[in-house]
This record gives structure tokens, sequence and C-alpha cells, in this order.
């Protein structure tokens, strides 16, 4: 049969199977859908343009327009993001007839998280501002703070993060998780938007780095590529699945700095203030302030006709 003959005959048919399908596992028209996550990064290009002016624009602004292009990238992200939001929380809801005839409470939440997250940008501006200085003073690489903003993947991870955070905080289903995911996807590096990060924080070179949801980080803390902050284990309800919404992952104090390939486990590991972790260390258990581990085995002797 030609394809066109078939399209014609069947097509209907693959069509109403596939909206069956979706009407009844979650892409259906109450939930944010795949055009919602476009919707997503436009808001996180928008918000971060307010953040840093000229840095995000497809052309390049005149000083004497920053304010009013801030002031319109802020709006209409502000109001993209409360419909966003609106949505989710309908579909959280346990009755969403009636959230989307007749109450208004998800409408009036979304609003108060959304003008949060406004009124958060200028404290979220000045936790970047740390994280530029400690990239600048921690890479000897860095030649001048432009050079961070523009290119450096910790940044851009960071930026991303700090937005996408508020609104974990606020329970927001699903939009933190796809801001967080698209950083990752842009920059090789994962932080649940659930971590906890304090200030001064960077990650040199960035790719395969993992923060885990309930890390907590404190103030300038380096990290560099390859670094695991991740779950020892998973605690396991009575019908065998992992429990959720417990703590899971470690704690990093101030002043640590982690080496390349490091993997620290488990929810009750804390890493001590002023502590240095060598690369490929493998940790499950806590260490004190000022410790210094290190990955330091002797080699096993090579013997002629070893295969390596």
């Amino acid at each position: 049969m030609h394809l066109n003959d078939w399209l014609n005959q069947k097509l209907p048919e693959v069509t109403k199977s596939l909206e069956e399908f979706n009407k009844n596992h979650f892409l259906n028209d109450k939930t944010i859908g795949m055009a919602g996550k476009e919707q997503i990064y436009q808001v996180l290009r928008m918000l971060r343009s307010a953040l840093f002016p000229g840095v995000y624009e497809k052309h390049p602004i005149a000083e004497a327009n920053i304010d009013i292009i801030t002031g319109n990238n802020i709006r209409e992200a502000a109001i993209e993001l409360k419909c966003l939001i609106e949505k989710c929380l309908i579909n959280e809801c346990e009755d969403k007839e009636k959230a989307q005839k007749e109450c208004t409470e998800c409408m009036d939440k979304a609003n108060d998280i959304t003008i949060d997250l406004v009124k958060q940008l200028p404290k979220i501006r000045d936790l970047l501002h740390k994280d530029i200085e400690a990239a600048y003073e921690g890479d000897p690489a860095a030649a001048r703070r432009e050079e961070i903003l523009l290119s450096y993947p910790s940044i851009e991870a960071l930026s991303i993060h700090r937005l996408a955070h508020v609104l974990y905080q606020h329970k927001v289903p699903i939009i933190p998780r796809v801001m967080s995911e698209y950083a990752h996807k842009r920059t090789g590096i994962d932080i649940h938007p659930g971590a906890e990060i304090g200030e001064y924080f960077f990650i040199d070179h960035g790719t395969g780095v993992v923060v885990g949801e309930t890390c907590v980080i404190g103030n300038h803390v380096k990290i560099y590529q390859g670094v695991t902050l991740g779950a020892k284990s998973f605690k396991l309800d009575e019908k065998g699945n992992p429990v959720k919404g417990i703590k899971r992952h470690p704690n990093v104090e101030d002043n640590v700095v982690i080496y390349a390939g490091t993997t620290i486990l488990g929810g009750d590991t804390v890493i001590g203030h002023d502590s240095v972790i060598g690369g490929n260390v493998w940790l499950t258990s806590s260490v004190p302030p000022y410790t210094r581990v290190y990955n330091s085995q002797p080699s096993p002797t090579i013997k002629k006709g070893d295969f390596l």
C-alpha cells in the first residue's frame, strides 16, 4: 500500500490511540505538557537576562535601555511563570475540576510564589556575584570576571539552580526539576533543585558533577569535575519502593575542597569544615574538620606477561 493511502486510512486510528493513552497517563490538557518545557526554558532566559543584562539577548542593548529591558523581561517572565505554576498546582489538586472552575487557591498560590521569586532576584544576583568571585579567586586560568560569566559552566548551572531552588522551596511541582535538567543538559552539571548551596561556590571544569537533592553545602566550597555527592542506599517501604523525602545525601561544611572523581555518599555523612578531599576518593562516613583524605594506595607490581 502506498504511504499516502495508508496514512489516509490508518492515521486517525493511531492518533486516537495516542490521545487516549496521553489522556490517562499524565500528558493531558491539565498539565504543562511538552510545550510547557519550552516555556520554562523561555522563562529562564528572561530571568537570567534580568540578572545579567546583555548576556542572554540575541542583540546588543544600549546602556540607557537596561532598566526598561530588565523590567520587561521580569514582567514577561513573571506572567508566564505564574501561569505555568498554576497549571502544575491544579494538576496536583485532588479536585481538579473544582480547582479549574470554582476555587482560586491555586491561582492565589501561584501569584504569591511568583512574587516571592521576583522579590528574591536581587539576593540571587548577589549570590551569583559571589560565585563569580569564587571562580575568579579559585581558578588561576581565569583572566577576568567577564570571562567567567560568559563561558564558565559553573555559573551557567548555578544561575539556573538558584532560581529553581526558590521554586523547590515553595514545593512547586515539575518546574524546578525541568530547570535543573536543562542546566544538566547544557553544562554536564547535575544539581538537584533541592540542594542547599551557600555563598562563594565554585565548580571547576564541571563535567560529571552530581549534587543530590538533600545535600547541604556551606560557604567557600570548591569542587572539581566528576564529583558525586550522592545517596549511599535507599530506605524501602513495605512494598519495596524507595522512601521519598528523607535525608539521603551528604553535608559539606565551609571552606572544603573536593578534587576530581571523588564520590561522597550518605545522608549522615558530613565533611567537616576546612577539609581537603583528594581525587578519586570513595567516602561513606564523616570526616572531622581540618581533615586531609587522599587515595594513596600503592600500585601492584606488574609482572612480565600480565595484561593491563
